[in-house]
């Protein structure tokens, strides 16, 4: 497993989304140039690809939850940055709980081996682990016994980050396009099938700040006539998949992580060139 031991674990933040054009994404990063930098843990435009398993109780109260506005809520996912390496059960993951409370978003992960994580949330067994993350995987463990949870969503996207330099530490700017989601099957080691959860003219952008938004951002977005909004992806692709023709309203299953990995390989499909991106280590988001 590849060392990721100065991998950042926990955040406390606010979380800003808007949803707009492509035509105002590339208006936005002009803007953006002259105060902020592209994230180094992606290419040299800052772009990376990301994987997400979302998992849910089989009546999807994590989703219920953020549809009601719950002031509580949390929600946990698997999560995968494409590197270009084969991803075999050995492949470092994050395991992440996104919790919501009040207007403050807070994350907790853990780095497991890819096998490992599958045992943990699928056959409820505690893997080895490292001593600092012994707390997340622990509430972990306990919130998948409570809740049930089962897989439920498989989201895809491509991501451009931008981070703040000296003056405005802990502030990133992301852009995520080609937004895609599929309901059946549920393996991250397995090549997406890839269905639109939004119009591929549609990006969703996220402004992360640790306390409060600098001043120039605040003039941009009004320069910019950008308007907040409500979205979590995977409540996106949960409804999304609602819209499917009923031959994709499969009822997702619990599977044993031994189901899961039989049809891994040692070495699968390779991912396209635009996501052969190197890295060293991981994105804080």
């Amino acid at each position: 497993m590849a060392n990721l031991s100065n991998s950042i674990r926990k955040f406390n933040r606010f979380e800003l989304k808007y949803i707009i054009t492509l035509k105002q994404a590339e208006a936005f990063k002009k803007s953006l140039l002259p105060f902020l930098v592209p994230d180094q843990y992606g290419n040299s435009s800052g772009k990376y690809t990301l994987n997400s398993l979302y998992y849910d109780s089989p009546d999807l109260t994590c989703y219920w939850e953020k549809e009601y506005g719950i002031k509580f809520r949390r929600k946990l996912r698997i999560r995968h940055y494409v590197t270009g390496e084969p991803f075999t059960d050995e492949t470092p993951v994050f395991l992440e709980i996104k919790q919501r409370v009040d207007r403050v978003t807070q994350k907790r992960r853990a780095v497991l081996p890819y096998a490992e994580a599958l045992r943990l949330v699928n056959d409820r067994q505690i893997p080895d682990y490292q001593p600092e993350d012994e707390a997340v995987i622990e509430e972990i463990y306990a919130f998948v016994w409570q809740y049930n949870l089962i897989p439920m969503s498989f989201v895809r996207y491509d991501r451009q980050a931008f981070m703040g330099t000296e003056y405005d530490i802990g502030l990133r700017v992301t852009f995520d396009t080609d937004l895609t989601f599929q309901p059946y099957p549920l393996h991250l080691h397995e090549q997406p099938v890839g269905l639109p959860m939004l119009s591929t003219n549609k990006v969703v952008m996220e402004i992360k700040i640790n306390e409060r938004m600098p001043f120039w951002l605040t003039d941009l977005i009004s320069a910019h006539n950008l308007t907040m909004e409500r979205i979590s992806k995977y409540c996106c692709s949960i409804e999304a998949a609602g819209k499917m023709p009923l031959k994709w309203g499969v009822v997702p299953v619990a599977e044993r992580s031994s189901e899961v990995l039989a049809s891994s390989v040692a070495v699968f499909n390779l991912p396209s060139e635009k996501e052969l991106i190197p890295r060293k280590r991981y994105p804080e988001n």
